[in-house]
C-alpha cells in the first residue's frame, strides 16, 4: 500500500509552473487518502481559482502519482487565493486580498470595459470580485454591468454595494439622479474614492478591482497614497496617441512605486463576422510594442467584436454571454493571466515553508 509520506515526496517533483515552486512546500496539497487497493484521493488548493495552468498540474500530479503505483486517482480543486496587499493597521479594506487597478493614458481605449469585464470573468471562475467604480465624474460601470437601485446601509452602518454576475458594485452613478453631470473639484473626487474605501461594505474578496479615471489626476494619487495597490493593468489602444497618453499613465505609476502588471492592446483589429477577414483599424502592435520598450508584459490584445459594444450598452458582459466570441475569449485568458500574475507577487511576500 503507498504511504502517505510517498505521496507527498513524489509530488515535491510537481511545480506550480508560475511560482517555481513544487506544490508541496506551497502546501496546495491537502486531504491526502489512500484505498488497500492503492487508489489515491488528495486536494489541490490553487492559488487562484482563474489558475490558467490547472491541466498542467493536473496532468503532473497524475504522472507523479502513477510512478509510485497509484491505481486511481481522484482530485478534488480548491483555491486559496493567496494576499499580494499588505495588511496595515491603517488599511481600509482590511478583507481585500488583491487591490487592481485599471487605468489609460485617455479616455475612449475601452479601460472600463475591461475593467468590468475583468471583473465578471474572475467572478465566473470561483474567485470573490468587487469592482469600484472611480471614474467619479464619467460612471460607466452600472450601464456595463446592467446593475441598477440604491445602496442601503449594513448591519455595521457601512454601505452596501450592489450585486451582479457575482461582483460586488458600487458607484457614484447609484447616488445621483439620471443625467445629473457632477462637476467636482479634484479634492471632492478623491475624498469620494477614498470614502467608497473605508464606508462601502466590502467583506472578504479575492479581488477588487478598480476602474480609474483616464489620465494622470487626483484620482490615482488618492487611490496610491490611501491604500497599497497590488497592480495595476494599463490600457491603450495600438494607435500612436493613446501610446503617448499611456506613457505618461505609466510614468505616473512608476514614480508613486506602483507596480504594473502589464499591458492591454484593446481594440486590436476588427475580425469580420462574415468573412473572417482581420482589419487593424487602430494600427498595428502599439501595445505590444510600448511594453516591449518599457520591459512590460505585454497581455494580450483584444480584438473588435460588436457583441463586446453590444454587451456594454446591454448590462450583459462579453464574458458573460451566451454567444461569446474571440473577444470574450481574450477577455477570459487576460482575468487568468492576471490572476496567475498576482499569484506571483503574492508568493514572492510568503516565507518558503518546510513541509515534511
Amino acid at each position: 500500500m503507498i504511504s502517505e509520506s510517498a505521496i507527498f515526496e513524489a509530488l515535491r517533483a510537481v511545480q506550480e509552473p508560475e511560482l517555481g515552486r513544487d506544490i508541496v512546500t506551497l502546501q496546495m496539497v491537502k486531504d491526502v487518502s489512500v484505498e488497500p487497493s492503492s487508489a489515491v484521493s488528495l486536494t489541490i488548493e490553487l492559488t487562484t481559482p482563474a489558475c490558467p495552468l490547472k491541466d498542467e498540474i493536473e496532468g503532473n500530479v497524475r504522472v507523479a502519482l502513477a510512478g509510485l503505483g497509484a491505481t486511481d486517482v481522484t482530485i478534488t480543486w480548491g483555491a486559496m487565493v493567496r494576499r499580494a496587499t499588505p495588511q496595515r493597521s491603517e488599511q481600509l479594506v482590511p478583507g481585500v486580498k488583491n487591490i487592481l487597478a485599471v487605468a489609460s493614458g485617455k479616455g475612449g481605449v475601452g479601460k472600463t470595459t475591461i475593467a468590468t469585464n475583468l471583473a465578471v470573468a474572475l467572478a465566473i471562475d470561483g474567485a470573490s470580485v468587487g469592482l469600484l467604480d472611480a471614474d467619479i465624474t464619467g460612471p460607466n460601470v452600472p450601464l456595463m454591468l446592467g446593475v441598477e437601485g440604491a445602496p442601503v446601509a449594513s448591519a455595521e452602518g457601512k454601505i452596501s454595494p450592489l450585486e451582479r454576475y457575482g461582483v460586488k458594485v458600487i458607484s457614484i452613478q447609484f447616488f445621483v439622479p439620471e443625467g445629473q453631470p457632477i462637476v467636482w473639484r479634484g479634492p471632492l473626487v478623491g475624498g469620494a474614492i477614498q470614502q467608497f474605501l473605508r464606508d462601502v461594505d466590502w467583506g472578504e474578496l479575492d479581488y477588487l478591482v478598480i476602474d480609474l479615471p483616464p489620465g494622470t489626476s487626483d484620482a490615482q494619487l488618492t487611490l496610491a497614497q490611501a491604500v497599497p495597490i497590488s497592480g495595476s493593468v494599463l490600457v491603450t489602444t495600438p494607435q500612436d496617441v493613446a501610446i503617448q497618453d499611456v506613457t505618461k499613465a505609466l510614468a505616473m505609476f512608476r514614480r508613486m512605486s506602483v507596480p504594473v502588471i502589464g499591458v492591454v492592446e484593446n481594440m486590436s483589429a476588427f475580425i469580420c463576422p462574415h468573412c473572417g477577414d482581420s482589419t487593424e483599424i487602430f494600427g498595428r502592435g502599439g501595445g505590444e510594442g510600448f511594453a516591449r520598450r518599457h520591459e512590460l508584459e505585454f497581455l494580450g490584445g483584444i480584438p473588435l467584436d460588436v457583441r463586446v459594444r453590444q454587451g456594454g450598452d446591454a448590462g450583459i458582459p462579453a464574458v458573460a454571454q451566451r454567444d461569446p466570441g474571440a473577444a470574450a475569449d481574450a477577455l477570459r485568458a487576460l482575468a487568468r493571466t492576471v490572476a496567475a500574475r498576482m499569484s506571483v507577487r503574492a508568493a514572492r511576500q510568503e516565507p518558503v515553508l518546510s513541509i515534511t
